[in-house]
């Protein structure tokens, strides 16, 4: 599984963070942080939960 997000489209509204914090974070600059373009398949659900639920459809899983 790969994770790419559109950053021009991201608004950083960290809901991608609450459904998988192991995978996306808003800092305290108020951007949005990928910190693995390969998660493990255990998060597999929580990711597409995370593309399910951004409001600019910024994220995109494939794999």
């Amino acid at each position: 599984m790969r994770v790419e997000v559109d950053y021009d489209q991201c608004e950083s509204n960290a809901l991608c963070m609450g459904a998988a914090p192991e995978v996306f974070e808003v800092r305290d600059d108020d951007f949005l942080y990928l910190l693995t373009e390969e998660p493990s398949e255990e998060l597999r659900d929580k990711v597409r939960q995370a593309e399910r639920l951004c409001p600019k459809q910024a994220i995109t899983v494939t794999g």
